[in-house]
């Protein structure tokens, strides 16, 4: 093969004729570290890959233009060498947002070029009136409104932003981090004048709603939690308002689409809770305020552990992280590290979610911070170790399971009826699982105790797991009676 005549204009070594740069391979190194020169990055063809999302290609090209090898790349990534070939074969690729992020940032991705990764990926940008809206399009309030008002059902209701996952989740993920802040003021003249009194009022009736969802469940909440979206939806749409009010506008609007989306998930309507988050994201975005960012994303990974991608569940959390590194936010922290955990548990990453929880539990010791929101009054040692305990459970460890539930018990708070039902099934199947089921039996017992008159989906599953794990003891009077009694509350709740 026929090399170049070409030399590098730093050593003088012959280039080959693959390379398109004026260094050699070893001249674009910093002493012994590998690194791409700048002017690999101001290519056509590097900025087309990188606005597609393509980082197989991206990876390809930096390595021709910047005459590095695989194992270079390996050295500044840690990615396997085995792994960049199938990646710039298009056989594999990126698992995650934070992996993603850790490449660009081993590659040393300019600054300038961050806002590339928000150009529509995978076909062109279509008409609203087709009914689909590409999540990698701008964030402007204009989007913002448009997600919010296919998310409560409104104009293109049947056929709106399609459940995400992988990386289409991951790409609307991190641009809640990259993107710019939108402008948000409004000169409506024909609509209402919004208020500091009218958003605290509206702020309150949030609050309202969300102190009642631990006690009787969301199953009651929905309906009514969705109304008052839609007169938050109407005030963003035709109120009046300046920069300033419109951010509190949105931020109130991201915190009530947020709780929607979760009386929804709550419900068993996982898909549309889905939109709802992202819907909830789009406003914490425009509201500016990095602590609802990081809310609507710790949604998102609770979809993703329960019912999605428990990948998708560790990039959320993870870049929730991020989001608020700046904040002295120690409460925040630690809730989004057991969300974090309970992913990593689903993909039975044992070692990554034991050290998710046991950073939780430090952080949660230090208390409230400074930036730490007044929504956050839950996270207690007590719901540590209960988020602890359900890591264990999933894990395949129950006798950790339900000494961690047991610890956790007197935590609990009676009012917070579901939430103490829930926690209490789950204790009930830890403890069936062990050698001492007669615990289990005997908690069980407990829960249905509690659940007359609480309405929510996810109870209902927990309920149904911990009757299953009795199932196993069916020769035994305890378990008997509990399967008895557990199969007459069932019926009655789905008759509800």
């Amino acid at each position: 093969m026929k090399s170049s005549s070409r030399e590098c204009s730093k050593c003088g070594n012959r280039l080959s004729q693959y390379n398109s740069e004026s260094l050699c391979a070893p001249c674009s190194r910093v002493g012994d570290a590998p690194r791409i020169p700048d002017r690999a990055w101001r290519d056509d063809q590097v900025h087309r890959a990188l606005a597609a999302w393509d980082f197989g290609e991206l990876l390809r090209l930096l390595r021709r233009r910047s005459g590095l090898s695989q194992m270079a790349v390996r050295s500044m990534t840690g990615l396997t060498q085995s792994f960049i070939s199938d990646l710039e074969r298009g056989r594999k690729q990126l698992g995650g947002g934070d992996a993603i992020i850790d490449v660009l940032n081993g590659l040393g991705l300019p600054a300038d070029l961050s806002p590339l990764l928000l150009t529509p990926f995978g076909e062109a940008e279509r008409e609203p009136s087709l009914g689909h809206i590409d999540p990698a399009l701008p964030w402007s309030a204009d989007r913002m409104v448009t997600s919010l008002d296919m998310a409560i059902g409104g104009v293109m209701k049947r056929r709106g932003v399609l459940t995400l996952s992988g990386a289409g989740l991951m790409q609307y993920v991190l641009q809640s981090t990259i993107a710019s802040p939108e402008a948000m003021a409004s000169t409506s003249a024909d609509g209402a004048k919004v208020t500091a009194p009218l958003i605290a009022s509206l702020q309150a009736t949030t609050d309202e709603l969300r102190m009642a969802d631990a006690s009787s469940g969301s199953g009651s909440l929905a309906s009514t939690s969705l109304s008052h979206l839609k007169i938050l939806l109407g005030l963003m749409k035709h109120g009046a308002y300046d920069e300033a009010l419109g951010r509190r506008l949105a931020a109130v609007t991201a915190d009530a689409a947020a709780q929607t989306g979760w009386y929804t998930f709550d419900g068993g309507d996982h898909a549309k809770a889905q939109k709802l988050f992202l819907a909830a994201l789009r406003a914490a975005h425009a509201s500016g305020d990095p602590r609802l960012t990081a809310g609507a994303l710790s949604y998102l990974a609770i979809h993703g552990y329960s019912v999605g991608d428990p990948r998708d569940a560790v990039t959320a959390a993870r870049t929730a992280r991020q989001t608020i590194s700046n904040q002295d936010a120690p409460a925040l922290q630690a809730m989004l590290l057991t969300r974090q955990a309970r992913g990593h548990a689903r993909l039975r990453e044992e070692r990554a979610a034991r050290a998710a929880l046991e950073e939780a539990r430090t952080l949660c010791a230090q208390g409230k911070g400074e930036d730490d929101p007044y929504w956050l009054y839950w996270i207690k040692p007590g719901e540590i170790l209960g988020q602890t305990a359900s890591c264990f459970l999933d894990l395949g460890r129950p006798a950790e399971a339900a000494e961690a539930f047991d610890a956790a018990r007197g935590e609990l708070s009676r009012d917070e009826v579901r939430t103490t039902a829930q926690f209490l099934s789950r204790a009930a199947t830890a403890h069936m699982q062990t050698e001492n089921p007669d615990a289990g039996w005997a908690t069980g017992q407990e829960v249905l105790s509690l659940v007359n008159g609480v309405h929510s989906a996810r109870l209902d599953d927990h309920l149904r797991s911990m009757l299953r794990e009795a199932r196993r003891f069916e020769a035994s009077p305890s378990a008997r009676a509990l399967l008895e009694r557990g199969e007459a509350v069932m019926k009655r709740r789905a008759a509800a």
